[in-house]
């Protein structure tokens, strides 16, 4: 699963490709309300054919009647700003009086899309510098606080996975959790010693690891950027692992398992070398509860509590699986907890 502005990149290259022309649009900046974030971008073919979003549909239709009425016929990239007065915001839908402004570049082969994908591909994080008068495209590694930004005339856009996620065990849990996340701009590792959970194991854009999973996380130099979940519900296995990612700066560590498995997980990791506080940062029972029963709800659950994490909303406005009432004999598998 790729996220969406990675689909807009391959389907402009495939285009491209077969010779036809097409532009790419990103948001640069926005005032008040906006549905779609600063560096979210479409494409559009010369046929209207459309990929991505900007505005959640609204500018969108009159992007592509432009395209559809006029064809491409920019030169150079051009900036356009949508919402500015109440009249245009009721008419595009901004709520609030949002504002938005947009980048529009015609592709081409000196785009250097093609190129940046293979780079993507590598796992590269890289910004694309475009020249927004002359059109001129460069490309270079980025690193983790790179944002997007106009200076001198030229528009830096980042591109790649700016998070990452660290997964123990190589399960069927392990391949939704790694899809979802792949589709979120994660780059996904999975962890996993064992060679009957290895095989078989076909999913582009993760990487999967023959490794012990300490040893993996001790290598990682996890970051403020980073997050490790453990899936193998074998202590050989999480334990350790854990107990360095608990040290790390790691934004956020979680363990499958019931109450009464991550109660005694705790238990171990307190004759550890760990403060009550490190100790205190480990999620378990794992994600929030949406009442999952299924690997793939599962894993839903447990991004859904990873994304609150990251984005920083206070925990009373959650309900984790901790909290959630437990059925009398419910199988503790049976729960992403």
């Amino acid at each position: 699963m790729d996220s969406i502005d990675l689909e807009v990149l391959k389907t402009s290259a495939a285009w491209l490709d077969a010779g036809r022309r097409c532009q790419l649009v990103t948001v640069i900046k926005t005032w008040g309300s906006s549905p779609r974030p600063i560096g979210a971008t479409l494409a559009i073919c010369e046929d209207g054919q459309v990929v991505g979003s900007v505005s959640g549909g609204c500018i969108e239709d009159d992007l592509i009647a432009a395209v559809r009425d006029k064809g491409i016929e920019l030169t150079r990239p051009r900036i356009v700003s949508y919402g500015i007065s109440a009249d245009e915001a009721h008419r595009f839908g901004l709520p609030c009086g949002g504002t938005i402004e947009l980048a529009i570049e015609a592709l081409s082969r000196d785009s250097r899309i093609a190129e940046l994908l293979e780079r993507l591909g590598r796992g590269e994080l890289v910004e694309r510098s475009v020249d927004l008068t002359t059109g001129a495209v460069s490309l270079r590694r980025a690193d983790a606080g790179t944002v997007q930004r106009i200076e001198d005339g030229v528009l830096h856009t980042v591109h790649g996975p700016r998070w990452r996620l660290y997964i123990i065990g190589a399960g069927p849990l392990s391949r939704f959790l790694a899809q979802v996340a792949a589709g979120m701009d994660y780059r996904v590792t999975v962890c996993d010693p064992r060679e009957e959970y290895r095989s078989g194991w076909n999913l582009p854009g993760v990487e999967l690891v023959h490794a012990m999973p300490d040893d993996l996380v001790l290598e990682a130099r996890l970051d403020a950027r980073s997050a490790v979940v453990a899936l193998t519900h074998d202590p050989k296995l999480d334990d350790l692992a854990l107990m360095e990612a608990l040290k790390s700066e790691a934004f956020y560590v979680g363990a499958i398992g019931s109450r009464l498995n991550n109660s005694k997980r705790r238990e171990r990791l307190k004759l550890f070398d760990l403060t009550d506080e490190q100790l205190a940062r480990l999620h378990g029972p794992i994600g929030l509860y949406i009442g999952s029963k299924t690997p793939a709800e599962i894993a839903i659950s447990i991004m859904a509590e990873l994304t609150a994490v990251k984005n920083a909303v206070p925990a009373a406005m959650l309900v984790p699986h901790a909290a959630a009432v437990e059925a009398p004999g419910a199988e503790a598998c049976a729960r992403a907890a």
